[in-house]
């Protein structure tokens, strides 16, 4: 595989950092997750199904720490208490940290701790060794937060994510479940299964990861390497059709693809789904345990996205057996990217979790 120093980026220069400080935001209980608004000084964005205010202040989180972790040295925003309950968010492809720009306010003001990390290859997270490969192994983005969690001296979290980060939050749920206080998924059960991965699917599901069978060719590569701003862009589109959001929203996430290691990360990754790119030696246990689907036991709620065009069809339903313990599940009016959509739902959802 590639060592990561393939040309081609975007110019999308990263805008100023807005500082969130811990205790900057004064609520009640849970007052900022009910109909209230945000409060001055919480970023904004596009609100479900509707366009971001004109002229409300457009502002990103920050600033961005970096802490070695593992073989990385990781980038991530923290908010809230020093000794608040930890919360750790998951981002997915091609999305980023800020997905939760409105989200770790809101929990902060709850008085967690709350951890927002850029996944290898995105944004500021960067590996220590040129020398070191650049796994794709799901089990590899997994011993990542495992070990962010430990540089940060976490020893137990509530974990909250969708897309990549579901199943990030599920694979660590389901075999660290000590280091796990609570999870939220969003989708459901997203551990992979390379044996299923093999089983096509209704041809509308097979169209909607198109992307997924582009980057198998080389042409592909190419794409991702030349084209990132514009195929990220048309994939938010997608995947959240009742999202209007503004283009500076997205330029803050896009800026986050500029990492060297963002095209062999995400092309691997999709490519090792597919059975297509090797699995790591490293990992054979783990993904041995991986594969027998085992069940997560730890308090879940799972989310599904009302209009999210990978949300499978029933209710929850078709995953809910993967859950054991305490459980529930929520629907929200919106598409893939639920946080950035509908931040106070995803919210209210972590603190539940972490309540039930």
């Amino acid at each position: 595989m590639d060592n990561g120093k393939l040309p081609g980026g975007i110019d999308r220069g990263r805008r100023g950092f807005l500082r969130i400080a811990a205790g900057a935001v004064a609520a009640t209980p849970l007052g900022l997750l009910g109909n209230e608004p945000a409060p001055a000084g919480a970023a904004t964005t596009a609100r479900p199904g509707k366009p971001a205010d004109a002229g409300a202040d457009h502002a990103v989180f920050g600033p961005v720490k970096q802490v070695r972790a593992g073989v990385l040295s990781v980038g991530y925003v923290e908010a809230g208490p020093a000794d608040g309950r930890p919360v750790v968010l998951l981002h997915g492809f091609p999305y980023d940290i800020h997905s939760y720009v409105d989200v770790a306010p809101l929990l902060a003001a709850e008085g967690y701790r709350v951890i927002v990390p850029y996944f290898r290859g995105f944004g500021t997270t960067t590996f220590l060794s040129p020398h070191t490969p650049r796994d794709v192994d799901q089990a590899a983005f997994a011993l990542d937060i495992l070990a962010l969690m430990d540089a940060l001296g976490i020893r137990e979290a509530v974990l909250a994510g969708y897309d990549w980060g579901s199943r990030t939050g599920d694979i660590i749920a389901a075999l660290w479940p000590h280091r796990c206080r609570a999870l939220v998924s969003v989708t459901g059960y997203l551990i992979t299964n390379l044996a299923a991965n093999r089983n096509p699917l209704p041809p509308a599901a097979e169209n909607a990861w198109w992307y997924q069978y582009y980057f198998t060719t080389e042409r592909g590569v190419l794409g991702l390497t030349e084209n990132r701003y514009e195929l990220g862009q048309f994939v938010w589109r997608f995947n959240s059709p009742t999202w209007t959001f503004p283009t500076e929203t997205y330029d803050d996430t896009a800026a986050a693809f500029t990492n060297p290691d963002f095209v062999p990360i995400v092309i691997g990754n999709y490519r090792w789904r597919l059975g297509l790119a090797p699995a790591e030696p490293e990992y054979a246990a783990l993904e041995r345990r991986l594969q027998s689907a085992p069940t997560i036991a730890v308090p879940t709620i799972t989310i599904d996205g009302r209009y999210d065009p990978f949300t499978p069809a029933g209710n929850g339903s078709a995953y809910r057996a993967k859950f054991t313990g305490r459980y529930d599940h929520r629907v929200l009016d919106v598409g893939h990217n639920v946080p950035q959509e509908d931040p106070h739902g995803f919210a209210r959802a972590v603190v539940d979790a972490d309540h039930l």
